[in-house]
């Protein structure tokens, strides 16, 4: 270290004291303009308030319908099975190799692409297109 190289100690920012004389700037008032509802202590609107107004949430319609008993699974194509480095291939061998992310509810097999080696899948789900291409290749398609 030479002294051409020193710097001034990184200065932190201090909070705003507000009310503190009018020499401040931010006396008398505080920043908060004479009287209303904004002026007073505890005052204020909620979130989304337009004074009164229907506000924008309520007016636009109603959209749709969520089922929440709905399952979200994870789909897999026989293209993402050749890359699969184990014969017996799970969800979770799956996610070790890269290949998938999140497993949620299952993996449901789908028959895009070709599959190319012998692999035993288990999986939630599949496809007839893709059971019988997996067990043509002499591999075993078993649902758990």
């Amino acid at each position: 270290m030479k002294l051409d190289e020193l710097k001034p100690a990184q200065k932190t920012k201090t909070r705003t004291r507000v009310g503190r004389g009018v020499g401040s700037g931010l006396g008398k008032t505080s920043g908060r303009g004479h009287k209303g509802q904004k002026a007073r202590s505890g005052g204020g609107v909620r979130r989304g308030f337009e004074g009164g107004q229907t506000p924008l949430y309520r007016r636009l319609p109603k959209r749709g319908f969520n089922n929440i008993h709905a399952k979200n699974y994870t789909e897999v194509t026989l293209t993402m099975l050749n890359k699969a480095t184990t014969e017996d291939v799970t969800a979770e061998s799956l996610v070790k190799d890269g290949i998938i992310r999140k497993i949620n509810d299952g993996i449901v097999v789908i028959a895009t692409g070709k599959l190319d080696k012998k692999v035993n899948v288990k999986a939630v789900k599949f496809t007839k297109a893709a059971q019988e291409k997996i067990e043509a290749l002499g591999g075993k398609a078993e649902v758990i």
